[in-house]
């Protein structure tokens, strides 16, 4: 992209990538996607960030994995071509779905694992279980959370996310607005 905004978008992108745990190539293509008004083969995505076909390859893998980047095919060209998902309710839900099944249902396995492994133990401590326990609890009840706000239509999401802090004052011993 020939945009200076545009090319700061992808850079910046790719910095948020890293800090969010992703690749920043990974991201960068995303970016670059995301802003195309028409699909993008590989050796296109090269050229625009000056990556290698390699890490261009493998970052689409990993985009297509997320479901946020899908494979089309252009009348004419035999070569593959990408295209991003442009709306950023999906683009969220579908990241967090696969984040979710990445890394918090592993953990939730886990813990469970070793909560019912530490159940009886008189060699552990006491503070040991109750901790894992705990964890074990809080980040079950926060999937639980996930998988009831992940069914709400998208209009009730976005009247929720715009409420912000103002919704506890619906629920019983909710929070009055400060002074």
């Amino acid at each position: 992209m020939d945009i200076p905004e545009a090319r700061a978008f992808i850079l910046h992108w790719g910095e948020m990538g890293s800090q969010w745990g992703v690749n920043r190539s990974v991201a960068q293509i995303h970016a670059l996607l995301y802003l195309s008004d028409r699909p993008r083969h590989a050796e296109d995505i090269c050229e625009k960030l000056g990556l290698a076909r390699s890490n261009v390859s493998n970052g689409l893998k990993e985009l297509q994995s997320y479901q946020i980047v899908r494979r089309v095919h252009v009348e004419g060209d035999r070569r593959d071509h990408f295209t991003a998902d442009t709306d950023l309710w999906d683009l969220l839900m579908k990241i967090t779905a696969e984040r979710k099944r990445r890394e918090i249902d592993p953990t939730i396995q886990l813990l469970g694992e070793l909560a019912e492994s530490l159940d009886g133990r008189a060699d552990v401590p006491a503070h040991v279980k109750e901790r894992i326990g705990r964890m074990h609890d809080f980040i079950g009840t926060l999937a639980n959370w996930y998988a009831d706000v992940r069914r709400l239509p998208k209009s009730t999401l976005v009247t929720l996310m715009k409420l912000g802090g103002k919704v506890a004052r619906l629920l019983p011993g909710g929070s009055k607005t400060p002074a």
